[in-house]
């Protein structure tokens, strides 16, 4: 299959962060399987998205370069996304802690599982790969409003310092990163990056089964949630701005940074 290599830079290759083990992607050594795995999750899930996905999405994905039929290549990936919002993507083994990961946002490297999922686990995957954070997470970095929103995020919720203030971060990452719905084009989209690398979560989430309320910072505080099954209540931004907005008031309450 066709492929351009591009030159690594110090926006496209980032360092590892501190206390975090160097991870290389080796784009060639993907297998003609994988890049097939991957096709058949993108073909799936565009699908619909082009319907249901919100705009930042579908326009972060075409500006970094995401294609329907390789795995993407980081450094690629990297090149286009640095010159837009100055964010890079690293790779790295699996699961990170949080603090290190809160850190990583708030310098602008998103942490990348670079494996690919099996076939025979297509539609659900205990722990992250490519697919769910470079298709699910990294096209909205591409977006310059929800960028400076995840930075700020990432410095916030590194500042916590008693297991409440994780908890509460956790939950506002929750809602609006992994399972945030935005309201255009006259109806509701998804922009979470579990509902848009996912068929099943992104259906429940905007079908009858699952409650969704206006955002607020007091309600998502209150929400408990829980990783191994479909959410039955999840909420819905007017835009991006309120998500700077919940970040700034979440400050001043939990007196951080």
């Amino acid at each position: 299959m066709p492929h351009t290599v591009v030159e690594p830079t110090a926006f496209s290759l980032p360092l590892a962060p501190a206390g975090l083990p160097r991870v290389v992607q080796r784009w060639h050594a993907y297998s003609a399987e994988q890049h097939d795995v991957w096709g058949v999750l993108y073909a799936r899930r565009m699908a619909t998205l082009r319907e249901t996905g919100s705009r930042v999405f579908l326009g972060g994905a075409a500006s970094i370069g995401l294609r329907p039929d390789s795995v993407p290549d980081l450094a690629e990936v990297n090149a286009r996304l640095a010159a837009r919002t100055g964010w890079s993507a690293f790779p790295v083994a699996g699961f990170i802690p949080a603090r290190q990961f809160f850190e990583c946002l708030a310098a602008r490297r998103f942490p990348t599982t670079i494996t690919v999922r099996p076939r025979a686990q297509l539609d659900y995957l205990p722990e992250p790969d490519i697919f769910h954070d470079v298709f699910g997470h990294v096209p909205l970095h591409a977006d310059p409003v929800f960028a400076d929103f995840l930075q700020r995020f990432g410095a916030l919720a590194a500042g916590a310092t008693t297991e409440e203030q994780t908890e509460r971060m956790a939950r506002l990452f929750w809602f609006t990163v992994e399972f945030g719905l935005v309201r255009e084009r006259g109806g509701v989209r998804v922009y979470g990056s579990g509902l848009i690398s996912s068929h099943g979560d992104a259906a429940n989430a905007l079908g009858p089964s699952c409650e969704r309320r206006p955002f607020s910072l007091d309600a998502v505080f209150a929400q408990p949630y829980a990783i191994d099954r479909l959410q039955d209540v999840l909420f819905v931004v007017d835009s991006f701005d309120q998500l700077f907005e919940a970040v700034d008031e979440a400050r001043r309450r939990e007196r951080l940074g």
